[in-house]
């Protein structure tokens, strides 16, 4: 071999050396990694348990001029879960059950940028008579977390009828793991919100400025911890993956005050009018293409419906449902 090539080999040799020592240390970066993840554990979701209501859909719903008499938000939650069958349908005796609101704001009920307080306090009211052992109650919050619990009302309202409400560990997680090929694949999930025999999704029906509305799908995000920022490029797919990872029993959709504009954080009460809705479905999609419509919206308009639609994850067609619509002064 001449001079030359013995300097060609030395230069391969330290190249190819550097390449060894970079490979082994990302080989052990990506063994730590692997080894944290299994310490956080990876699961495949929440059993889905099929439990059909006496209807695909209820809407209890209060017409303009009777609002003020008619809206009442606890006693419209009542009567649209008992229109579907009643709690004890979807809670079983003895069960512990998630209740997850949206308490992601420091505003207060009458902005509506979080669920109506009343309605949570309802839910889990129904929950403990339907023989609930246990009721948790919590979100990951955007605002400060105490400053949100205390101004939604929602901590008040849920701890006087029994529940346990508290601020979740956001290290205390499981990666989530999915049988098809996902972008939340590895996510962390609160472990809070998977130890629970039933889960039900009570959020508020608001506008918000990147999917156009915020409904039950979205209100799942409150379950992820890590940087929940990055969710929003491709946030359809995303919450539609979370929506059949977390698969919910129970959705309840509290569009009692609507925020219009300005969502998902609201401020001004002129961004806000009545609606008067509560919506109750065992179908996520269902219910969110139901109150879509409600808010004026065509339902498609919707990208995680859209999905949602094209995976057959649920129903988005709302002609093809069995919806009852029922008054709330009736008895």
């Amino acid at each position: 071999m001449g001079r030359k090539g013995l300097k060609l080999s030395r230069r391969r040799f330290m190249r190819y050396s550097f390449a060894g020592l970079a490979f082994i240390a990302a080989g052990s970066f990506v063994f730590k990694a692997s080894e944290l993840f299994a310490r956080s554990g990876a699961v495949n979701g929440r059993p889905k348990k099929k439990i059909k209501g006496e209807r695909d859909l209820v809407c209890v719903r209060a017409s303009a001029q009777d609002a003020a008499s008619a809206a009442d938000p606890y006693s419209m939650t009542v009567k649209a879960i008992g229109a579907m069958g009643g709690m004890e349908r979807f809670v079983k005796k003895g069960g512990t059950v998630v209740v997850k609101p949206n308490i992601g704001w420091d505003r207060t009920p009458e902005q509506a940028a979080n669920t109506n307080p009343l309605v949570v306090a309802a839910v889990v009211e129904l929950c403990f008579k339907a023989g609930a052992k246990k009721v948790n109650v919590f979100d990951n919050t955007c605002n400060d977390p105490r400053r949100c619990y205390d101004s939604s009302g929602i901590r008040e309202a849920a701890k006087r009828k029994g529940a346990n409400v508290f601020f979740p560990d956001l290290k205390d997680t499981v990666a989530a793991k999915f049988s098809y090929e996902s972008p939340m694949e590895g996510w962390p999930i609160l472990r809070a919100a998977l130890e629970c025999d039933t889960f039900i999704n009570v959020p508020v029906l608001k506008h918000h400025g990147g999917p156009g509305l915020t409904l039950s799908m979205k209100n799942l995000m409150g379950v992820c911890s890590g940087n929940r920022g990055l969710m929003h490029d491709g946030l359809g797919r995303k919450v539609v993956d979370l929506t059949d990872f977390i698969n919910p029993e129970l959705t309840v959709i509290d569009g009692i005050k609507y925020l219009e504009r300005h969502g998902p954080t609201g401020g001004s009460l002129s961004d806000v009018r009545e609606l008067n809705t509560v919506i109750v479905s065992t179908d996520p999609t269902l219910a969110d293409a139901y109150a879509s419509h409600a808010a004026g919206k065509d339902p498609m308009f919707l990208e995680s419906v859209r999905i949602a639609a094209q995976r057959k994850l649920g129903n988005a067609d709302i002609g093809k449902a069995d919806i009852l619509v029922l008054d709330p002064r009736l008895v």
